[in-house]
């Protein structure tokens, strides 16, 4: 059985178990996982079906067919022309699939092909099987954390080069540019998401983006950043400052370092995503700046950079081996300074593995 077989095995026992008889899927992670095929998520309905039975049929425009033909020619496929339309193909993958209760990735399907498959599963019913899908690419085997592995290897180089370079007076743009540039030379295949590189009072804005602001001696400089191989991605952010650090900026710094440190030791397997947050999130309320709290402790990471398990306040779900979760903790105050530092950790039979290595310590730069 093929890797990607064994994976659509994986799908179809998660089907039978939510009480479903097909999941439907549209280009993207899951989508890739399944198939190892990357198609765009654009203007043509592209469907990949999953069925209970671990069957697939597909809905693909005309000018994908050499590409799926070529990889399941045996797979009962519904190709349609741009000059006749989709509702065809939809007609007869319903029809196909007879009456059917078919899962969809709600988080992920657009409107317009929900509508279209509503309109000719007649018989049958879509429903939103977020919930039930997740299981299927929470865990990652050891191809996958090589592939993570590698992915922040190249970031952590390209970070460490682009630090080497800043000087005051970079703008938050020029060293984006920098940073991936260096990613592309080492070997990334792209980037997870556009860096975050954001100077002085910009850093409170945990997801802003780099613009024109020059650093300037005293700056913080948040970056978040990450490169993508075979498809998975790093995500990493480190903060810095240019030259020197006020008391209380290096007293923020310090707890946020903590805070990460703290998380990166107590996550493992048998605890639930709820109290890691709890606990990280608690040791930055400790502090005199808990005002600055704007966030959660982390998130899931592989083909999407933010999947299951969210590590947050009322998520119960239990951390097993394989997960792959940020640790993120920061503090942000408007008009002033943003501090966060992520790691991304593996959890293992008896503990957890940080697999970012890049110095934590508080660093001046330029």
């Amino acid at each position: 059985m093929t890797r990607h077989a064994e994976r659509r095995g994986r799908v179809a026992a998660l089907i039978r178990d939510a009480g479903l008889d097909a999941a439907a899927f549209v280009p993207g992670p899951s989508f890739d996982y399944l198939t190892g095929l990357r198609f765009p998520l654009m203007e043509r309905p592209t469907l990949l079906f999953v069925t209970g039975k671990a069957g697939m049929l597909a809905i693909m425009p005309e000018l994908e067919r050499l590409k799926w033909g070529s990889a399941f020619p045996d797979t009962d496929t519904f190709y349609w022309q741009d000059s006749d339309g989709f509702e065809d193909a939809f007609a007869a993958a319903a029809g196909a699939l007879g009456a059917a209760a078919v899962g969809v990735e709600g988080g992920r399907m657009r409107m317009f092909e929900y509508d279209a498959l509503r309109r000719h599963l007649k018989d049958g019913e879509v429903r939103n099987a977020d919930a039930d899908l997740q299981a299927l690419r929470i865990a990652k085997d050891e191809d996958e954390i090589a592939s993570l592995s590698r992915a922040i290897g190249i970031s952590e180089t390209a970070l460490g080069e682009t630090l080497d370079e800043v000087r005051a007076g970079d703008t938050e743009g020029s060293i984006a540019t920098l940073l991936k540039s260096r990613m592309l030379a080492h070997g990334s295949e792209g980037f997870g998401f556009d860096p975050i590189v954001l100077a002085g009072a910009h850093a409170a804005n945990p997801h802003g983006t780099p613009g024109d602001a020059p650093l300037r001696p005293g700056d913080a400089l948040l970056i978040d950043f990450g490169a993508r191989i075979d498809g998975y991605s790093a995500d990493i952010t480190r903060t810095f400052f240019c030259e020197h650090v006020s008391d209380r900026h290096a007293e923020i710094y310090e707890i946020v370092r903590a805070a990460n440190a703290l998380g990166r030791r107590i996550a493992g397997p048998g605890v639930t995503a709820h109290d890691l947050d709890t606990a990280v999130t608690g040791s930055l309320q400790s502090s005199s700046f808990a005002h600055m709290i704007v966030h959660k402790t982390g998130h899931g990471l592989g083909l999407d950079v933010h999947e299951a398990p969210q590590v947050m306040v009322g998520n119960h779900q239990t951390l097993e081996p394989g997960y792959v979760i940020t640790v993120e903790p920061g503090l942000y105050g408007a008009g002033d300074v943003g501090i966060r530092i992520e790691d991304d950790v593996t959890i293992t039979e008896d503990g957890s593995r940080s697999l970012t290595s890049f110095a934590r310590e508080l660093r001046l730069i330029g």
